[in-house]
Parts: C-alpha cells; sequence; structure tokens
C-alpha cells in the first residue's frame, strides 16, 4: 500500500507544470475545491495537472504564464473573487523573486465555488 502510495505521489508531481506552479502564489499550495490535498495543476480541470485547461488556466496562458496585476485582479471562474483574493496575494504585490510569507490560499482560481451552486452552475464542474 505505502509502495503505491508512494508512486501515485509521484506521477501527481510529474503531471505538474513545477515552473507555472512557481510563478503563480501558492502554486504548490493551492486550496482543493474538493476537499483533500492541495491541488497541483492550478491551470487545469484535473487537480493532477493534466487535461483540459480550466478558465485561469486559459487567462494565465493568455498572460504568456506570468502572474501580472491584471491577471491578479480579474475573476476568471467568475465566482465574486479575484485571482489574487483565492491565491492569497488580495493586494496583487507578490513576485515571484521576492514573494516571502504568503497568506494560505482561500479558494481555487479556475473552478467556481461553492462547486454546485446556482452561480457556479455554468462551469458544470463536478468532483
Amino acid at each position: 500500500m505505502f509502495l503505491l502510495l508512494c508512486l501515485a505521489t509521484l506521477v501527481t508531481v510529474g503531471l505538474t507544470h513545477p515552473s507555472y506552479q512557481n510563478a503563480i502564489p501558492n502554486g504548490h499550495h493551492t486550496h482543493n475545491p474538493c476537499g483533500g490535498q492541495v491541488w497541483h495543476g492550478v491551470g487545469h480541470l484535473l487537480a493532477a495537472g493534466s487535461g483540459p485547461l480550466n478558465p485561469f488556466g486559459e487567462d494565465f496562458a493568455a498572460a504568456g504564464h506570468t502572474w501580472t496585476a491584471a491577471l491578479c485582479h480579474l475573476d476568471s471562474d467568475r465566482d465574486g473573487r479575484s485571482n489574487g483574493a483565492e491565491l492569497g496575494d488580495p493586494q496583487c504585490t507578490w513576485t515571484p523573486a521576492h514573494h516571502g510569507h504568503m497568506p494560505a490560499s482561500t479558494g481555487h482560481p479556475g473552478i467556481c465555488e461553492p462547486i454546485g451552486s446556482t452561480a457556479c452552475a455554468w462551469q458544470n464542474f463536478v468532483c
């Protein structure tokens, strides 16, 4: 069982883009809207980081895979909270070079929350 857990962890980490995780606040510690561990593939509909992009992933790609003030202020998942607020950078001051201590991620910028709510029905996302 331990071996399977280790293998699953390696596969999950291997599917993500560590350079992209380093390019956004709390990229390695993003809130999982389905519960459990962190959401490694922040820009994807799958927690492991493969498959189709979620709205944040599309916006991040459009921004050149760079955390910008515009991307920070944007509400990619249309849940009423900016990407920056959900990723722990509500003032949009985080940079990859000087990130210091960050507040924890409180939401997911690409998955509308609360999942299953009327406000998020447009996304048609199921955990």
